[in-house]
């Protein structure tokens, strides 16, 4: 299993919004590094959804179902997504202040690409976040 980070403004797709639909396909992702991190995506691969621009915040978990396929939003036929469904809430969200603050995740790509929507996340990133997070 792989570890990954998607990113969403609230105001185009909340974690609200996820959690209420359960199962969205990751769509609208137009960085070609973005999306060849879609194509690497495996079904049972966790990621945490990062809010953006606004809260800048790790919400929760969601797990992809459905792996790399066309994006139809897509008319130059160049890019996919991925069918994602809603995991779990974090027990406490995780700032993006907190995980500047943390030593273990300076080589976090969050941090290093700040403008990159779909990203890996290491085993040990994974298991800090979780604890920052005290959830399980």
């Amino acid at each position: 299993m792989q570890y990954w980070l998607v990113k969403s403004e609230p105001s185009t797709w909340s974690w609200e919004d996820q959690v209420q639909k359960k199962v969205t396909n990751w769509d609208g992702v137009r960085n070609f590094q973005a999306r060849n991190y879609l194509k690497q995506m495996q079904s049972g691969d966790l990621c945490f959804f990062y809010h953006s621009v606004v809260g800048k915040q790790i919400m929760g978990i969601v797990k992809v179902s459905n792996t790399y396929m066309p994006d139809p939003s897509d008319e130059s036929g160049k890019f996919g997504m991925v069918e994602m469904f809603h995991e779990k809430t974090l027990k406490n969200s995780v700032s993006l202040e907190k995980i500047k603050a943390t030593q273990s995740l300076q080589d976090l790509s969050l941090l290093k690409q700040s403008r990159l929507s779909v990203m890996p996340v290491t085993a040990e990133q994974w298991q800090t976040i979780m604890d920052l997070s005290n959830s399980k």
